[in-house]
């Protein structure tokens, strides 16, 4: 969310997009919670550190170790010591697929909020100036992150440690940051409906999901931005930004056996919740045929773009679906590649397959000069 300038161009676009109703074998999969085909096998190499009192250790895999706190914060820790730096990343389970009617935009409107200052860090952008810090935050469909990187000290690492703990419950989530970050969110909104891109993702995500609120792009509303009460905000902070709900991520150069027992201090001492997480429940039904949609702008650009229904990034098929997804559009060896942009039918493709809590999408699309047939790049798109 780091501080960004923003030029509000009026672009145009022409796009079509087909999004197909079982493109693939295991296309629109169930939601339901699905078992991987293997449990991952769980490191010897090293010996385990020792546990602080009440700490557990879950498992540890390809040199990352996980661990869980009293209060149910759970922490992967990576040492590596060839690195001249630490990364401190707090990841909050929490995104756009968690808001409400009259709430979109709000995960990551709050984003925002979380670098306006806490009880015993009031400036935060200040302080991680201080430290050299490389920094950000980013927000998604089901998760909310924020992470530093600094040179590898003691007390960097110790300040991290305690900036995060202190952001999770004493952040000030007040009404004069929400009317000043509002109108930074806005510009971000009003960049994506400048954006070509942008405004095709928009598209395919609303024709995709009915009722699943994968089909309401992060950003949100314009209306809700605009509009949502600080109370809201406040009340989404202490119903999610809450240790059985965070996962803490250190990882670079630092001894692991006193970095556990650093935050078993730290965050230890902050309480579980007594509140239970609402259940979402909504679950996308199959679609029942093609859906396709065109938006008409004047102006240049053009896209053509398909996607299609993929289960969840915990399903067996999500690891296929990924290399599938750079066989046929990581350029400039795929298939798409080969038959677009070659053969001179676009200027560029791409393509990836989200790996998300619920089923989600694949989505490839290709660049259209405007001299170009948009119609053959589309049947080129759907058969190659």
């Amino acid at each position: 969310m780091k501080p960004r300038v923003t030029n509000h161009l009026c672009l145009s676009l022409a796009f079509a997009l087909l999004l197909a109703s079982q493109p693939l074998a295991f296309a629109q999969q169930a939601a339901q919670p699905t078992q991987q085909s293997a449990t991952p096998t769980v490191s010897t190499s090293a010996a385990p550190v020792a546990l602080p009192r009440g700490v557990e250790r879950v498992a540890s895999v390809e040199g990352i170790t996980e661990y869980r706190l009293p209060n149910n914060l759970k922490v992967l820790l990576f040492p590596d010591q060839t690195k001249q730096t630490v990364t401190v990343n707090m990841t909050y389970l929490v995104g756009s697929r968690h808001e409400n009617y009259g709430e979109t935009g709000m995960a990551h409107l709050f984003e925002h909020l979380l670098f306006k200052g806490s009880k015993n860090h009031p400036n935060i952008v200040q302080e991680l100036a201080e430290h050299g810090a490389r920094y950000n935050g980013t927000t998604s469909f089901d998760r909310t992150n924020y992470y530093e990187s600094f040179s590898a000290t003691d007390a960097n690492l110790d300040w991290a440690l305690r900036l995060e703990a202190d952001r999770m419950v004493n952040s000030f989530i007040a009404k004069k940051d929400l009317d000043s970050e509002m109108t930074v969110v806005r510009n971000e909104f009003e960049a994506g409906e400048n954006s070509p891109f942008g405004l095709l993702f928009k598209r395919v995500l609303a024709t995709a999901f009915d009722w699943h609120n994968y089909g309401n792009v992060v950003i949100g509303s314009r209306a809700d931005i605009e509009n949502v009460p600080i109370e809201r905000l406040q009340a989404f902070y202490r119903n999610y930004y809450q240790p059985d709900n965070a996962v803490l991520l250190v990882a670079g150069k630092f001894d692991e056996a006193k970095t556990l027992s650093l935050i078993n201090d730290i965050y230890s001492p902050i309480p579980r919740p007594t509140r239970t997480l609402p259940k979402f429940y909504t679950a996308e039904p199959a679609q029942d045929g093609e859906r396709n949609v065109t938006v008409r702008r004047v102006g240049d650009t053009q896209f053509v773009a398909a996607a299609y229904h993929v289960p969840p990034g915990s399903h067996p098929d999500a690891a296929p679906l990924a290399l599938l997804s750079s066989v046929l559009a990581g350029s400039p060896s795929s298939r798409l590649h080969k038959a677009l942009v070659e053969t001179q039918k676009a200027a560029s493709v791409f393509g990836f397959s989200f790996q998300l809590h619920d089923p989600g999408l694949m989505f490839f699309g290709s660049e259209v000069r405007k001299e170009k047939s948009l119609d053959e790049a589309r049947g080129t798109l759907l058969t190659t």
